[in-house]
């Protein structure tokens, strides 16, 4: 179960990076549109607006349909091969499961004509009862479906997986063989699918309410719903299921549901770039939903973790100094422009129980301390990057200056809080291991994607191809699936780069490379393919 929900937080994260992406241009997009922060005269410039206007669109389009994008990143993520089939078949599948929510929403006599806000006020509804009642429903694709936003799409995406791994390889009759392997998939998704439809068309308005009422729960806690988030997510860094719980804030009830323009938006992202394509938006909606988004993380990774980087380095030994100085310089720009923390945690984390909960504790408490002080910077990062285009460029009403106070306390305190368990616990963080001297860590990052020989290394140190069972990556990890995870080589992984070697269980081992990660799982796959 653990392999499987790590395997679904990352595919979740597909949609992400091109979210994140997006939401810059997004976000760039409603700062040169605001006559308040670019002047009239630019504002007024009709084919410069334009162009910002057609990316606006662009960048729309892509939020607007992200539940069919988690469905068919879900489907490739859980393909075990033939993952172009896998995400062929969830298109179709998305398309027939909100079409038999649709069909039997209609015998009921409920479609789009019949849930507007003036059709329901015609038949006895009060106004606030119809608004409510007509914010359940949406048109996805054109199809008019319960507003199950990307819940609705996850478990298409799910279910195909499992009918994509279990027909794949299925060989038919001779007379219909033309109809196995891949080919019956899309077909047994067209008979599985229109079942979850029909069980869900029953089971959705109990489901929903009850992710509603989590939301509600966590917005009635007030400072401390959202300390317990930030403390609970940081936790979940080391299994990677914190992926998990950042896309139920981001993209369900639990992160917040507000009507904006007569319509409702459920979710703390959703609601945050709804609003970023008004002119004049409603800075305490918006407020209400960056409580769970970047502004919570900019004082830890911005400045907190950097300072934990300087503070390793300072106590390692004399002589490896130079040997982490890359290391440790690598991880933390990593962290202060993108946010990308696992290298840095993943050096301390397993070593330190101590400092695992300081670090913590100490999220809970930024993601506090800034809802606290009505900071409003949305997206997804949390680097620099995110605190200047959502933070500074859009203005002080954003309050993104007290980021930079509350992050020049969390600089100081995460410097001396680590430089002090480390000295005093005698910490084996990045060069204070016993054995530092036979371990030898490459200077430059870059160059250990370039180096073709990074790939028959860390094979080798697996333990050799007849031990791999599958190899894969997310943002920060190379995840690996082995025959018997206890003849790996950590040392010897170490040698190219890792900054840390996570085994799950006997076959399930993850190996944080940071940022470069991608090209270096290809260099792997690459080399376990020309050794098979």
């Amino acid at each position: 179960m653990k392999e499987y929900l790590q395997k679904l937080g990352k595919s979740l994260m597909m949609p992400i990076s091109i979210i994140a992406a997006a939401g810059i241009f997004l976000g760039l997009a409603s700062v040169l549109q605001n006559p308040a922060i670019v002047g009239e005269s630019f504002t007024s410039m009709i084919a410069v607006q334009n162009c910002i206007g057609f990316i606006r669109s662009i960048v729309s389009a892509l939020f607007g349909n992200l539940p069919v994008l988690f469905a068919v990143s879900v489907a490739i993520g859980l393909a075990k091969g033939e993952k172009t089939t896998s995400a062929f078949s969830a298109v179709i599948g998305f398309i027939l499961f909100h079409t038999t929510i649709s069909y039997f929403l209609n015998l009921s006599d409920i479609n789009g004509i019949t849930t507007t806000v003036d059709a329901l006020v015609q038949n006895g509804y009060s106004t606030l009862d119809a608004t409510r009642t007509a914010s359940l429903y949406e048109s996805v694709l054109g199809i008019f479906t319960y507003r199950m936003n990307v819940f609705g799409g996850v478990l298409v995406g799910i279910l195909v997986a499992s009918v994509h791994n279990r027909f794949y390889k299925t060989e038919l009759p001779m007379a219909i063989s033309y109809f196995g392997g891949k080919r019956l998939v899309p077909i047994m998704t067209t008979i599985c699918v229109p079942i979850l439809g029909v069980i869900m068309f029953y089971l959705w308005p109990f489901l929903g309410k009850g992710i509603e009422s989590i939301g509600n729960l966590i917005a009635d806690s007030g400072a401390f719903g959202v300390f317990l988030f930030g403390f609970i997510e940081r936790l979940l860094v080391p299994t990677g299921l914190h992926h998990i719980l950042n896309q139920l804030v981001r993209f369900t009830p639990i992160g917040g549901v507000a009507m904006l323009g007569g319509e409702q938006v459920v979710g703390a992202l959703n609601i945050f770039n709804r609003l970023l394509t008004e002119v004049d938006p409603d800075m305490n909606v918006m407020r209400e939903a960056t409580r769970f988004l970047a502004q919570g993380k900019i004082p830890f990774m911005v400045f907190g973790l950097p300072a934990a980087c300087l503070a390793m380095y300072q106590t390692s030994k004399k002589g490896e100094q130079q040997r982490v100085k890359a290391l440790l310089l690598a991880a933390a720009i990593a962290s202060f422009t993108t946010g990308i923390t696992e290298p840095i945690e993943f050096s301390f984390i397993f070593v330190s129980p101590i400092l695992f909960i300081f670090h913590a504790l100490m999220s809970g408490l930024s993601f506090m301390l800034m809802s606290i002080l009505g900071v409003s910077i949305g997206n997804v990062q949390g680097g620099f990057i995110d605190l200047v285009v959502f933070g500074a460029l859009r203005g002080t009403n954003t309050n993104w200056y007290f980021t930079i106070v509350v992050g020049i306390i969390y600089a100081l305190t995460y410097y001396f809080v680590f430089k002090w368990v480390i000295l005093r616990r005698n910490v084996k963080t990045p060069g204070r291991e016993d054995d530092a001297s036979d371990v030898v860590i490459e200077h430059n990052p870059s160059s250990k994607v370039e180096n073709e020989g990074i790939g028959h290394t860390i094979i080798s140190a697996l333990g050799g191809v007849e031990n791999i069972q599958s190899i894969d990556n997310c943002f920060t990890r190379l995840r690996l699936v082995l025959n018997d995870s206890s003849i790996v080589d950590e040392r010897a992984l170490k040698t190219t780069g890792a900054a840390g070697v996570m085994k799950l269980d006997h076959k399930n081992i993850q190996v944080v490379y940071g940022p470069q990660v991608e090209g270096i799982a290809l260099k792997v796959k690459d080399a376990a393919h020309m050794n098979d």
